[in-house]
């Protein structure tokens, strides 16, 4: 009790701390060798205002998992569509979503009203991440970040700027950083935020003066489409249609990059035309076309704007086409 009361003092009183031995209170720091230890607490210091007694006690005790960098080599997106989306369109999922739907109707049409962003997008991206706040991660997240920063060369940079995020996010929240569990690569609460993103797009949508994504789903839901709506959404406009292929190279239609769109009329005229009849399509619509595996072959969706800003939560054409699957089932019960 002391040690937590103390931690939420310090962001106030970083003279007394610099007055106390670290020795006094150390634990092994796992990070503290690396050659790359003394930059990151540099950078950290000079980016958010820190004291290095500051950064030190925020990584005190923290620990390497290298597990982590081998569920990091194997990645869930490894797996063809038809195995990717059993993961997430389960009918336990879908069960919590309807709950969850349903004690926060009032505060989801909020939402939807004020930033554009349809309930039913919301709720997708809450099954998807937390299976509705049921699995927020158990890593402590100081770790699984010190751990991928300094260990994982391929985005250790990216990793190391999230640690420091998460320093100094502790520190105006007045938590102890070794307190904040979630993901193995380090996301946070119900919406599974980073935390350089929690300053920058979370919301104090219960008005309690506080943002806290970890146990506020209110907080969460006019976050996340606090989030979407800063990203490009586009208030009333379509996400995706299923498509059908009738001609025999698909890769002169499937985007390359989902930030350049391109005509409608354009690929109408290489084969691409929606699978429901009933939909129509203005030629100069801009959109593009993705390819996903089911189990019998090759499946087509067109997909206009609003998916590449789902994208910007998480890049994978899957995952997207994932929670927007989710999400409309759950909104339609």
């Amino acid at each position: 009790m002391f040690i937590l009361k103390f931690y939420k003092k310090i962001k106030h009183l970083p003279l007394i701390l610099g007055v106390l031995s670290s020795a006094s209170f150390s634990h092994a720091n796992d990070f503290k060798s690396s050659i790359h230890y003394q930059n990151f607490k540099q950078q950290t210091m000079q980016t958010y205002g820190l004291t290095e007694v500051q950064v030190d006690w925020a990584m005190d005790g923290a620990k390497n998992l290298p597990n982590i960098i081998n569920i990091m080599n194997r990645p869930g997106e490894s797996k063809p569509w038809y195995a990717y989306k059993t993961n997430f369109l389960s009918e336990g999922t879908i069960k919590r979503g309807v709950t969850f739907k349903n004690q926060y109707a009032d505060t989801l049409n909020r939402a939807e009203q004020q930033f554009g962003v349809p309930q039913s997008v919301i709720l997708g991206i809450l099954g998807v991440e937390t299976s509705y706040g049921s699995n927020k991660g158990s890593f402590v997240t100081r770790d699984a970040l010190a751990t991928l920063g300094f260990g994982y060369e391929r985005r250790a940079q990216y990793f190391k700027d999230e640690l420091a995020a998460l320093i100094a996010w502790s520190y105006k929240d007045g938590v102890a950083a070794n307190s904040i569990v979630g993901s193995y690569a380090g996301a946070v609460g119900y919406p599974q935020f980073m935390p350089s993103n929690i300053p920058r797009f979370g919301v104090d949508y219960d008005n309690n003066g506080h943002v806290d994504l970890r146990n506020s789903a209110v907080d969460a839901i006019g976050s996340i489409a606090n989030y979407l709506a800063q990203n490009g959404w586009q208030r009333d406009q379509p996400i995706a249609f299923q498509a059908r292929y009738t001609g025999n190279n698909p890769d002169s239609i499937i985007a390359k990059d989902l930030t350049q769109p391109i005509p409608y009329g354009v690929l109408k005229t290489q084969g691409i035309t929606p699978l429901n009849p009933l939909v129509k399509i203005d030629d100069l619509d801009l959109v593009n076309v993705i390819q996903l595996q089911e189990s019998y072959g090759s499946i087509y969706y067109i997909t206009y704007p609003n998916f590449q800003v789902i994208t910007t939560y998480n890049r994978s054409r899957m995952y997207a086409t994932a929670l927007w699957l989710l999400g409309t089932e759950v909104a339609s019960l």
